[in-house]
């Protein structure tokens, strides 16, 4: 039997619970609990630990990538347009139509947006860089508000790293 241990991570924009076992991380998602229940603790696997110190540092804009190991399930289809997703750089967006074009689907537009929907690791398979090809924000599983906050977030560091390295 395998143990699923959870820990609450307090970000800017709500509460995030991480999910996992002792050797993957396998979901990372908003909830709308207004007080941490699920708390570090001394017997927290390591791999939540450091998932829950990753995420701090992607929201203290220190970290533009994540590499603690995850594991995603869905079917074939979910995974080819969440390895997509993973292509969008930090701070830049694309639409659905870029992905069904990018995984050889163009008329998948639909079906890409519906996996995207279904995406259980949020910021670390950034859904949330998934635009309209009218360049509006159009659904997100955590809510608008969140979508556009995390895009700013992520615009805002990435000017502060340009002019850093001028």
């Amino acid at each position: 039997m395998i143990n699923i241990y959870k820990l609450d991570y307090e970000s800017p924009i709500g509460m995030i619970v991480i999910i996992g076992t002792t050797e993957v991380i396998t979901s990372i998602l908003f909830s709308e609990a207004n007080k941490t229940i699920n708390v570090l603790l001394p017997e927290t696997p390591p791999i939540l630990v450091e998932c829950y110190h990753q995420l701090d540092e992607y929201f203290k804009g220190n970290r533009y990538e994540f590499t603690f190991p995850y594991h995603f399930e869905g079917t074939d289809f979910q995974k080819t347009v969440w390895n997509a997703l993973m292509q969008i750089p930090y701070a830049e967006t694309g639409s659905y139509k870029d992905i069904a074009v990018s995984i050889g689907n163009e008329k998948a537009v639909r079906a890409v947006g519906s996996a995207n929907g279904k995406n259980k690791l949020s910021i670390v398979i950034p859904c949330h860089r998934v635009i309209g090809s009218n360049r509006k924000l159009t659904g997100y599983a955590g809510g608008l508000w969140r979508k556009e906050w995390l895009l700013e977030h992520e615009k805002s560091f990435k000017k502060v790293n340009q002019k850093i390295e001028i």
